[in-house]
């Protein structure tokens, strides 16, 4: 960068130099950066040139624009460069069951910098806690869990049947989507407690915990409801992802599963210099428990399993890391940008982001 500035400063000096001036009345042409630190200063006739033709004031306009630019341009190049894009990974439904957490595992050893969000009303949840506390430099948040949307494979709430009647279906389980959710008039009293013992589950299964998030954006359905998890993380003092400014890109798992790959390098090559990105992930292992689920949405992805496989060997690979490095892309976690802006400097996003 500096042997590049240099050049241009040279550059920029032998413009300046072209305009030897023969006696007259003077101009002073004095280039500039941040702070009135002066690179170049000549004082110049404005009456001729060296051969005596007459200077217009156009020439010196041009002479002029043309070391700006060139200027310009490195202090431009060189502002990204101590502003970098930052990149939160963030990983969903950890703790839904083993080949989940297995996935999750493999990550941690590629040695990626991401965010792990744990469903703790799963049965496979202290699995994930054990593979987390032996990995602390991985931030963890709440993936608070008002669903249960796959065949042959349903959970429902922590503070069981009886306290969270209007969250359950006639078997205990939580409902399969968002819309079914609404549809039976859930009390927003229940759905507190349920929150509340989610939380809490964490924060006593002996993890640190960094911030809410939610499956299935269940819980900012509606205004309501998203006002009570503002106030459950103001109480707990947690953070809340999306809540930071984060730009919420478009993620890879309804990509086809052979161009996940591909997919990814394309996000991170677009990425600007100054913006804090969030990429959402569904990390599996393509096995025969995660195989047997399906789900009970119609949106739902076939080959579910095929697709999270696809998406963990996506993130494993060195490729997208290396494009990040010669980008001067930063990757960062929950846990590092709370650092930064504190809970104190969340706010609701504009728009809902699913």
């Amino acid at each position: 960068m500096r042997a590049g500035l240099i050049g241009r400063i040279a550059a920029a000096s032998a413009i300046v130099g072209l305009c030897h001036c023969s006696p007259g009345p003077s101009i002073d042409l004095e280039l500039k950066l941040a702070k009135g630190k002066t690179l170049i200063h000549k004082r110049c006739s404005s009456a001729k040139l060296e051969k005596g033709t007459p200077m217009k004031r156009s020439r010196w306009i041009m002479v002029l624009s043309l070391t700006a630019i060139l200027l310009g341009f490195t202090i431009s190049r060189s502002a990204e460069k101590t502003n970098p894009a930052t990149l939160l990974i963030r990983c969903d439904d950890i703790g839904m069951c083993h080949a989940v957490n297995m996935a999750c595992k493999q990550l941690i050893e590629s040695g990626v910098v991401f965010s792990a969000s744990v469903m703790f009303p799963c049965p496979w949840y202290q699995e994930a806690v054990d593979l987390l506390k032996e990995n602390p430099q991985i931030s963890v948040g709440v993936h608070l869990t008002l669903n249960a949307e796959w065949t042959n494979y349903r959970w429902g709430p922590i503070i069981g049947r009886q306290a969270a009647a209007s969250l359950i279906d006639s078997c205990g389980h939580f409902w399969p989507s968002r819309a079914s959710f609404i549809a039976h008039s859930p009390k927003i009293e229940e759905v507190e407690a349920e929150m509340r013992a989610q939380i809490e589950r964490a924060l006593t299964s002996g993890l640190r915990i960094d911030y809410l998030d939610h499956h299935m954006s269940t819980i900012v359905e509606t205004p309501e409801l998203r006002e009570l998890l503002e106030k459950l993380a103001k109480e707990y003092n947690l953070g809340i992802s999306r809540y930071f400014g984060e730009n919420t890109l478009q993620g890879i798992y309804a990509v086809p599963i052979e161009e996940k790959s591909d997919s990814l390098l394309t996000i991170i090559d677009r990425l600007q210099p100054g913006g804090t990105y969030l990429l959402v992930f569904h990390i599996g292992r393509d096995e025969p428990e995660l195989q047997a689920m399906k789900d009970l949405n119609s949106f739902g992805l076939p080959q579910m399993s095929r697709h999270r496989q696809a998406e963990l060997h996506a993130l494993c690979s060195p490729d997208w890391r290396e494009k990040a490095k010669q980008n001067q892309i930063e990757l960062i976690t929950y846990r590092d940008l709370i650092a930064q802006k504190t809970t104190a400097g969340m706010s609701r996003p504009q728009v809902q982001q699913d």
